[in-house]
């Protein structure tokens, strides 16, 4: 039913009797609905009527009469539907298929929500509510629904970002370390740099977490001390400044000296090892640089066949001639040539394996095609066949890298062991483009992964799978006769961060069973009267593994590992056996969940892409970053995962030259 006040009357007469503030008045359509509850509002110090139908605010002081009320009255739109409040029935198609019939009744502030919030799962862009296609779609299902601008759903987006951001605010309150990955972009339609800033941890109940926190706007120049300055805020702004564990970047100058800066404007006694496992490297892009390195050695051993692939793909008629030589001479693959991108060595893997399964195709081609000089000799062909062989490894690794689903830290070092042996065994090889290569990859290798293999190691000890007899296993391999002096820096590793985390929770005794806590000085004053030992409780667990003391770590190590089983669930065994090892768990928690590489990060950069496309460049940063986060969060409070499912679990890690939206760096 329509409200509105009536004022002095229409177009100033006196107003008629029974038409005042505090009474009702008809509306003339002879239908009996001449009962109208007055609804007058203040709105921003003025007097306005609200329609109690469409809820539309039109003039209600004493002076602006009521002839537009009562045109309204007769318009409204929603009054004329007079079943506009009544349920109706509508089925339901539930997840599983089946249909069941339930009650409905429109509501055009829920259908607005539901409408901001397909527009960020899906990317779609905020203009599409002002298609004459999309209105003209929206009336032939519900009429009644009011359409609306592109600036009226960019606020209500920017409502729905404030209102999970809200909801998102676990990372404050949770009781584990959380590991940090930022990279840098720069948007190309846009000419402007962006920060992605992604936390990992893992939750209360041991599910392995992912969020994107921000998207920021960067200006220029993006120098170490701007990206720290916008880090810092981030970290700030989110109340995790004093809860991180590791910050995984991309190798460059850049980054180390915002690490740097980052670390000395952090108390070193909020780090794991005052800081000595802070900085961790993108696994992926070291890798890349390895293998770079060495294919740099043998590039004239490939060109041959890289230009073959790019001949015969030059062109469709090329294309098609290649096909059908293919089909003649039978070979069974319904693989593409694809010319490789320099920069990116995967790329140049996949050329190369292609091109080996069409290598009798090029033979004959060369017979047929007179304009075709390039034919690749044995020996390249020799070449290319060990050169895949070898990195065979190198690309499984790199796929298992570059999953943004990446799965927790410790399946990563047995990786990093098999390549440091492959290396070593290339060394060995009667070819000698391929000792050449070996030789560079070798060097890159022992430059990068000693940097951060401590924590790799330290989270496979964790592995009770592992432990240290994986190390063991391995380091004398790796190592030679160094190997005990390796072995006993990952021991001691780990027993200073068991010790360091002893120290810690012993002032915060909520976080560990309550019949397993170790009292505290404050502790040991107020109840020595009671106990006379409580002091002594504290003694031992400050001695560990002095004087013959042990450890929750030295029960741990003494235990047999367990059998390896493709489907044992780590995250699920810490879970279940905090109550022997409660501060082990809290360290395995924080050291599992660290990310060894940005690519859930650079994942931001494919949506920004997206939304920052030629046709959609003029987003304002501030709703760009609504759009990323609120796309992150809504879809995983729908699907319960760790990241959205509109990537790839095999998103590709390393970014191309050709990609001119990417911040490259040299290493």
């Amino acid at each position: 039913m329509a409200v509105f006040p009536t004022g002095s009357g229409t177009r100033g007469a006196p107003p008629r009797k029974g038409r005042g503030w505090g009474t009702t008045f008809g509306d003339g359509d002879g239908d009996g609905d001449n009962s109208c509850p007055r609804n007058k509002q203040k709105i921003k110090g003025l007097d306005k009527a609200v329609c109690n139908y469409c809820k539309k605010k039109l003039a209600g002081s004493s002076r602006a009469g009521t002839t537009h009320l009562h045109d309204h009255f007769r318009i409204c739109p929603l009054r004329k539907n007079k079943d506009i409040k009544q349920s109706l029935l509508n089925p339901n198609k539930s997840t599983d298929g089946k249909i069941s019939i339930g009650t409905y009744s429109f509501d055009q502030d829920y259908a607005r929500h539901e409408l901001a919030n397909m527009i960020i799962l899906h990317e779609y862009p905020l203009s599409m509510v002002e298609h004459r296609g999309f209105r003209t779609f929206v009336n032939s299902l519900q009429p009644l629904f009011p359409h609306v601008s592109r600036n009226t759903i960019k606020k209500d987006i920017l409502g729905i970002y404030e209102v999970e951001k809200s909801k998102t605010q676990v990372l404050e309150g949770n009781q584990g370390r959380i590991a940090i990955t930022t990279d840098l972009w720069t948007a190309s339609n846009q000419k402007r740099g962006y920060m992605t800033v992604t936390a990992h941890f893992i939750d209360e109940s041991w599910t392995l977490q992912s969020r994107i926190i921000r998207f920021i706007y960067v200006p220029c120049p993006h120098t170490a001390e701007t990206l720290s300055e916008a880090l810092m805020s981030c970290l700030l702004d989110w109340n995790i400044d004093r809860k991180l564990s590791t910050l995984t970047v991309d190798n460059c100058t850049t980054n180390d000296a915002m690490i740097h800066m980052i670390c000395d404007k952090l108390p070193c006694s909020s780090l794991m090892l005052g800081g000595n496992l802070f900085h961790m490297r993108c696994c992926a892009h070291i890798l890349n640089l390895i293998v770079r390195a060495g294919l740099s050695a043998i590039e004239t051993g490939i060109e041959a066949i890289r230009d073959s692939v790019a001949f015969w793909t030059a062109t469709p008629k090329r294309v098609e001639k290649f096909e059908e030589a293919a089909r003649q001479l039978k070979v069974p693959c319904t693989k593409k040539l694809a010319l490789d991108c320099v920069t990116r060595w995967n790329s140049t893997y996949i050329m190369l394996t292609t091109a080996l399964i069409y290598k009798d195709v090029f033979a004959r081609l060369k017979q047929r095609e007179f304009a075709y000089k390039t034919l690749p000799s044995d020996h390249d062909w020799m070449l290319a066949t060990k050169m895949c062989d070898k990195l065979k490894l190198f690309y499984s690794v790199t796929e298992m890298f570059s999953g943004t689903k990446y799965p927790t830290s410790n399946m990563y070092f047995p990786k990093v062991c098999e390549i440091r042996l492959l290396l070593d065994e290339c060394l060995l090889s009667n070819v000698e483009e391929i000792n050449v290569m070996a030789a560079n990859m070798v060097g890159k290798f022992d430059k990068y992964w000693m940097v951060i293999h401590g924590l790799l190691a330290i989270a496979t000890v964790l592995d009770p799978r592992f432990k240290l007899k994986l190390i063991e296993y391995y380091f004398p391999k790796i190592y030679g006769n160094d190997s005990e002096k390796q072995i006993d820096r990952i021991r001691k590793m780990c027993y200073d961060l068991v010790n360091e985390y002893q120290v810690k929770y012993s002032d915060r005794q909520d976080t560990i069973p309550m019949d397993l806590q170790v009292p505290s000085m404050e502790d040991v004053h107020e109840h020595d009267t009671m106990d006379p030992l409580v002091g002594y409780d504290l003694f031992v667990s400050s001695t560990s593994n002095v004087d013959g003391v042990k450890s929750e770590l030295d029960y741990y190590l003494e235990e047999s590992v367990l059998p390896r089983a493709a489907s044992f669930d780590i995250l699920a065994w810490w879970r279940t056996n905090g109550i022997k090892y409660p501060i082990l768990q809290c360290v395995a928690k924080d050291i599992l969940a660290v990310p060894i590489s940005t690519v859930v990060s650079e994942s931001a950069f494919s949506t920004g892409g997206r939304h920052l496309s030629p046709y959609r460049n003029r987003l304002n940063p501030k709703t760009l970053e609504a759009l990323i986060c609120a796309q992150d969060w809504l879809w995983t409070t729908m699907e319960g995962s760790t990241s959205s499912p509109l990537y790839s679990i095999k998103e590709e890690t390393i970014k191309a030259d050709e990609d001119p939206g990417f911040v490259k760096y040299d290493a």
